[in-house]
């Protein structure tokens, strides 16, 4: 990151991402693997992605654009988690771990957009 500014949504999507990708290894070795864990697969790992998208972003309604999917793929990856949790194929504290991470996501972004969106006002 030599001469790059720190980007914290950045840096915390990607740890986010590397343990979902743990979680989903821990449902197939637990022989848990299921279209649950492809789904919340694909959507926690999208979150960074599109955030690392908005950043190169043409202009502010494009880095809006990605910032909003981010958003929306935090709040479906919640939604896993909660199912996958509810359907006892994870425990509660690997649930309340991943979940109050996932929260922060949504509300960083949250903020993230509804402040970008005053800007261009």
């Amino acid at each position: 990151m030599c001469g790059e500014k720190r980007n914290i949504v950045k840096e915390k999507s990607y740890t986010f991402a590397l343990e979902i990708v743990n979680l989903c290894k821990y449902l197939r070795e637990s022989k848990r693997d299921s279209i649950l864990s492809n789904q919340i697969l694909r959507s926690g790992v999208s979150i960074g992605s599109n955030i690392e998208e908005s950043v190169g972003s043409n202009s502010k309604r494009d880095f809006i654009f990605k910032m909003s999917i981010a958003y929306r793929e935090s709040r479906e990856t919640k939604y896993w988690l909660r199912l996958l949790k509810d359907a006892e194929y994870i425990d509660l504290s690997k649930y309340v771990n991943l979940e109050s991470k996932c929260a922060e996501l949504i509300k960083i972004l949250g903020k993230i957009i509804g402040t970008t969106k005053s800007n261009m006002k």
